[in-house]
């Protein structure tokens, strides 16, 4: 049987380190995502309309604010936890569930995002099919209700199955006999069926992705062979779409698939193995997937560009005017 090395405390130094990570993964994915939440809201204050990819993506910069926040709580646990035994407390599970919910949350909504991209790009020819992207394009708002609704039904069941059965009051340190400590084991096993089983949400909307993704792909390879057989100029906005599109699923796709396997690593690390070390590692990669995610919608959509870009303008036009200030000083002064 695998068996891994017990680091049920890890140095100072590697706390330290930890720390300093944690604080610039969360800082850099509040940034991101509070950039994308404010540009799109901005709108929304001037009454000014946005597009069903616009709203998707300011459910998303919010359900993923409140991922940062749980995903630095937990790292935060993690540095204050003396013992990885004493890591089956009510408020610790409570952080683990919460942000397997609101990453299912993620989950959902960007596959809202995928079907988008898919029926917007995409030309159908199957009449189902041109009824069924017109139906998207028309109910997103619903399609989020949906997603509330669901991930409210999760939460419900979710915190039934882990917070309602009967818990072991005796910490593992002052365990005496062999029936206690078959308790607890039995205890850390039930934790975690009940984490894998409230993971089976996630399988609907993954597969959605993969399917709408998949399509996507297709597409652009037959727009490619369309545009070889056609010689077309090589500036194509349908090609550029495309690929915008496929960057962004795919990106998700693979930061999604590496925090999901460091998740689910990180629980036999946390209530089997006690490996610190091995759970640490596994939260900086879970609270990397949606900041680097976040960057690269940003980089992706043509609105988040220009506020970059003018954002960056801003900046530099105040740098040039403290400069010329500056100058001016240093010229009265020699004067």
């Amino acid at each position: 049987m695998w068996t891994l090395t017990p680091f049920v405390t890890v140095s100072y130094g590697v706390k330290k380190a930890f720390l300093f990570l944690s604080v610039l993964e969360f800082a850099v994915g509040i940034l991101a995502n509070a950039f994308i939440f404010s540009v799109n809201f901005r709108d929304v204050v001037r009454r000014q309309p946005l597009s069903n990819c616009d709203v998707v993506l300011l459910s998303l910069s919010l359900s993923r604010l409140f991922l940062h926040g749980l995903l630095f709580l937990d790292a935060i646990q993690l540095i204050y936890f003396q013992q990885m035994k004493d890591s089956l407390n009510a408020s610790y599970q409570a952080i683990i569930m919460l942000w397997m919910i609101t990453n299912q949350v993620g989950l959902w909504l960007a596959t809202c995002l995928s079907l988008l991209y898919c029926f917007k790009i995409v030309r159908f020819s199957h009449p189902f099919l041109l009824r069924l992207a017109s139906c998207v394009s028309r109910k997103t708002s619903w399609i989020l209700l949906s997603t509330v609704l669901f991930t409210s039904f999760c939460t419900a069941f979710c915190s039934w199955e882990v917070f309602t059965r009967p818990r072991l009051t005796v910490p593992p340190k002052l365990l005496m006999n062999n029936n206690t400590e078959h308790n607890w084991r039995l205890e850390k096993l039930h934790f975690i069926h009940s984490f894998l089983l409230c993971s089976l949400g996630s399988f609907p909307p993954f597969l959605c992705f993969l399917v709408s993704s998949g399509v996507l792909i297709v597409s652009l390879w037959q727009h490619v062979k369309t545009m070889r057989a056609q010689t077309r100029n090589s500036c194509d906005t349908s090609l550029e779409a495309h690929i915008i599109a496929l960057r962004s699923l795919v990106s998700f796709l693979c930061l999604y698939m590496v925090s999901l396997c460091a998740a689910l690593l990180s629980v036999p690390l946390l209530m089997l193995w006690h490996n610190k070390l091995g759970v640490m590692v596994c939260v900086g990669i879970m609270a990397a997937s949606p900041s680097g995610h976040a960057a690269i919608l940003i980089s992706g959509n043509a609105k988040l560009r220009r506020a970059v870009t003018a954002i960056l303008r801003w900046a530099q036009s105040r740098l040039k005017v403290r400069a010329d200030h500056q100058a001016d000083a240093r010229t009265s002064a020699l004067c």
